[in-house]
């Protein structure tokens, strides 16, 4: 693994400025899914070679459609948080970042500029070679006393049938290992195509038997999914009774989520096309849109449902309808990563995919410092900054309904066929219940929270929340309350 730091460090220090972001999925519906890819961002901020780690997903904030905006560079590398190539990464994310890119991504990746940004897109990190490493130590970690002479291993991939590229890491890894001699049998197993992991007792023979998925975090599919199939009860499971005899499964955490991954980044942002260059420039409407934050910031301010108030040369954030109360009362923060964990969820515990939805929790304040605020406000309402002052600056081009939807494809292409009332429908359900404004349906704001109106924040373009629930209505599958999303 790629742990020396020395000679690195001095390649990607910063001589001007560098962004690294990267892109999850996300989940509308499960708060674990994103807790990956925050992760890395913290291990590698923490190293100090970019001037900003930025995570941007698929299903949450800030969405892809968003989060190049949200960048304080001109320097801007993109690495992919998936474990392998495929429909997401060599469709979904250039599309929706506007790489202007479509099919499989070269080795040294893509660079383009856009909005005068350079932009560099790479692999994602899962097809890097050192992740067999992190198989064998995820299979180490669950059974140290692994051997050639009694015991299996299943590399588990998910699979698709939309894309021919996404089972190929899966095999080269359980190929790699198979070599290596240290187990008495490797296998590829897969859970949406053949062969299949329910099928794991027919084709492996030795008693004991490491499962480690092939997958980037943890969540719906290595929680509920992979146990169900293959009737695991814990980390390990008897199986008194297989068709070759007693066997005992042990199932290990996803590679995803070993610290390891971080190295791997680093290296895929080392190998990125033009990497080597000497950095960007701070990037003029971002920084203009948060020093007009700022300005307002300092003598108080409103944004949505929070208050921002100065205090001795820190800033205090808050939930407006805690106005008034004794701090004691209150949890205190003191981290922008400490404000990220509570805004994620609701007074009732549910996850919040999207920010701007009135569901702000209460009975917290956070105590920070200018800098601070800006990664903290970034966490609490992502994008909002950038989009408001770019719509009051007649910068903020909406994307119609139509548009947004004739970009939809694999299981969203059906929102085309959603007539006007179907997405009115959605959108009563759903926008009504959100601070912003829906430009993209032709509504008007004339005036932001940087005017003095606390709810003042434009909505560019529908949200994928917004594209799930209009593609539930044409399916008709959608309940009232706007909750019945699929995975």
């Amino acid at each position: 693994m790629f742990r020396d730091n020395s000679g690195r460090g001095r390649a990607l220090q910063s001589v001007r400025m560098r962004s690294l972001v990267l892109i999850g999925h996300g989940s509308h519906l499960n708060g674990e899914s994103a807790v990956a890819v925050y992760r890395y961002a913290e291990l590698i901020r923490q190293r100090g070679l970019f001037d900003e780690v930025i995570e941007g997903y698929w299903k949450e904030e800030p969405s892809l459609r968003q989060v190049l905006k949200t960048t304080a560079s001109t320097d801007v590398t993109v690495i992919p948080m998936f474990i392998s190539e495929g429909y997401f990464t060599e469709t979904v994310i250039p599309r929706e970042m506007g790489l202007g890119h479509q099919g499989p991504v070269p080795p040294e990746g893509v660079a383009r500029v856009i909005g005068g940004r350079t932009v560099r897109y790479t692999l994602p990190y899962g097809v890097h070679p050192s992740m067999t490493d992190v198989i064998l130590e995820r299979a180490r970690e669950v059974l140290p006393d692994a051997s050639p002479e009694d015991t299996a291993l299943i590399v588990l991939g998910h699979g698709t049938t939309r894309n021919e590229n996404s089972n190929k890491i899966v095999y080269q890894n359980a190929d790699r290992i198979r070599e290596s001699g240290q187990f008495a049998e490797v296998q590829a197993l897969f859970l949406d195509e053949d062969p299949k992991v329910g099928t794991w007792p027919e084709t492996v023979r030795s008693p004991r038997v490491v499962v480690v998925p092939f997958f980037a975090s943890e969540g719906w599919h290595t929680l509920e999914t992979i146990p169900e199939d293959m009737g695991l009860t814990g980390t390990v499971t008897d199986f008194p009774e297989n068709p070759h005899g007693h066997q005992q499964v042990f199932y290990a955490k996803p590679v995803g989520t070993h610290a390891a991954v971080a190295d791997v980044i680093l290296h895929l942002a080392e190998e990125a096309s033009g990497a080597g260059g000497p950095g960007g420039d701070t990037e003029r409407g971002h920084e203009a849109a948060w020093q007009a934050f700022l300005k307002g910031a300092r003598s108080g301010l409103r944004v949505g449902e929070v208050l921002v108030t100065p205090e001795l040369g820190v800033f205090e954030l808050r939930n407006a309808l805690d106005e008034g109360r004794p701090g004691g009362e209150l949890t205190t923060l003191v981290t922008p990563e400490g404000v990220r964990d509570q805004v994620r969820f609701t007074d009732g515990g549910e996850h919040r995919p999207v920010h701007t939805l009135r569901n702000l929790p209460r009975g917290w304040r956070a105590v920070l410092s200018e800098a601070d605020l800006r990664r903290a406000m970034h966490y609490v309402y992502p994008a909002v900054i950038e989009e408001t002052y770019a719509h009051d600056c007649h910068a903020l081009r909406p994307t119609p309904w139509a548009t947004t939807a004739r970009r939809q494809t694999g299981i969203y292409a059906k929102v085309q066929k959603a007539t006007p009332a179907q997405v009115e429908h959605v959108a009563q359900d759903v926008c009504t219940g959100c601070l912003r404004t829906r430009l993209w349906a032709g509504h008007k704001l004339t005036q932001s929270f940087l005017n003095g109106v606390p709810g003042g924040i434009p909505c560019a373009e529908a949200c994928t929340f917004v594209v799930a629930e209009v593609r539930e209505e044409v399916s008709g599958k959608r309940g009232g309350g706007g909750h019945s999303h699929s995975h």
